[in-house]
């Protein structure tokens, strides 16, 4: 799962009097690497193997720490991570998996590629998490499991959700592929579901290029995913493990060196990145035409994925990509966040239109990701700000509120 491709190229080159501070255009993410993500890249460059080995493992044994949890499997990314976790809990063709359509990544890919029916149902407004009784509406007797987002790292209502799942005898898988760090009543997102999905492309605070992370305290299911993950050379005369065709789909000793050196630095990363958000509040808070970042009550810490300026109900969708193309010719690279999916071409086919998810629809036609990582400057800050304020009254859609 990478980060979407946007509609233009930015030319890496000297700033302009119109330019943003300090030269080169401003990137969307930029990961925080230091000297000790260099040396353990370059450690497993030096040594007799780049393929899925030691490195994985531990990375895997630290995830599985770090979040909680009884098993951590690596994996390619997290599109392929929720596709393992639906075959290795038998979740296939004619079943049917809840979840929501308001995502900057499209995980829930993996539903139709497991062969089951994607069922979307509406988000908060505010969180932008999926609703319980919303979720709880769409429930069928083909129902086998609920997906729900960490949507932009803000903790989805696991509470209700995971008496939803109880209640109705399906499986709750977390989608936190948009976070790591973040509290719910004092828990880590990624222990909460049965299982847990995360990714480490950009513009995640944990980057390692591509890959992802699955956890479970189920032993069945972690050693299914192994199963259709991959087969190891060890395993190839096994009677049982060849029963089963394998994706193939394991991480690198390269990709989990850099993972693992970026989870032993993950603390110091989220605060970097707290200081940036810092940063930005200071700067937008005088900018009457948004919604403050919010945080639902049983929120107990929220690291963004990125920072999200969501648009007065004046601003239509072709205004808010009206002022993504004014950062744009300004060198600040911005995007949508999210294109809901219920409206993307795939959906269509199985009937879903505009309208079916008025909240979806609302927060997604306005809300503008700017970038977001530590290596951004105050002075860098306040341009992009003030090139988006500017660009606001240049579609002319005032200043309204919510």
């Amino acid at each position: 799962m990478t980060e979407p491709a946007l509609d233009y190229d930015f030319e890496d080159e000297a700033g302009t009097e119109s330019g943003p501070p300090e030269g080169n255009f401003i990137p969307l993410s930029d990961p925080d690497v230091t000297l000790a993500e260099v040396e353990a890249v370059e450690a497993v460059l030096k040594s007799p193997r780049l393929s899925a080995g030691g490195e994985v493992e531990a990375f895997e044994a630290a995830f599985a720490a770090y979040v909680g949890r009884a098993y951590a499997i690596a994996v390619p990314s997290g599109t392929l991570g929720l596709l393992l976790a639906l075959r290795a809990a038998e979740i296939g063709p004619g079943h049917e998996v809840i979840a929501t359509p308001y995502s900057f990544r499209e995980t829930v890919h993996a539903i139709s590629l497991a062969g089951a029916r994607p069922v979307f149902a509406d988000i908060d407004y505010w969180a932008g998490t999926l609703v319980p009784d919303k979720a709880a509406a769409r429930i069928t007797p083909n129902t086998r499991a609920i997906v729900a987002g960490n949507a932009n790292g803000h903790p989805a209502p696991w509470s209700e959700l995971r008496e939803l799942a109880r209640r109705s005898g399906v499986l709750l898988i977390e989608d936190s592929t948009e976070a790591i760090g973040s509290r719910y009543k004092g828990g880590l997102v990624g222990s909460f579901g049965d299982m847990a999905v995360f990714d480490f492309s950009q513009p995640a605070a944990l980057t390692c290029g591509e890959g992802g992370m699955v956890v479970t305290d189920d032993v069945d299911l972690a050693v299914a995913m192994r199963r259709h993950r991959s087969h190891r050379l060890h395993e190839r005369t096994s009677v049982v493990v060849s029963a089963s065709a394998p994706y193939q789909a394991a991480m690198s000793d390269i990709t989990a060196a850099l993972g693992l050196t970026q989870l032993r630095r993950i603390d110091e990363i989220l605060e970097r990145r707290r200081l940036t958000e810092q940063l930005y509040y200071q700067h937008i808070r005088s900018f009457e035409g948004i919604k403050d970042p919010y945080t639902a009550p049983d929120v107990t810490e929220v690291n963004w994925f990125l920072y999200l300026v969501h648009l007065g109900t004046r601003f239509s969708r072709s205004s808010r990509d009206a002022i993504i193309e004014d950062l744009r010719v300004e060198r600040v690279e911005a995007a949508a966040y999210c294109n809901s999916l219920h409206l993307q071409r795939h959906y269509f086919e199985l009937g879903y239109r505009r309208g079916n998810f008025p909240v979806t629809e609302k927060v997604a036609d306005r809300a503008v990701a700017l970038p977001f990582h530590a290596h951004l400057s105050d002075p860098q800050i306040s341009f992009i700000v003030e090139t988006m304020k500017d660009a606001s009254i240049n579609v002319g859609a005032g200043a309204a509120i919510y």
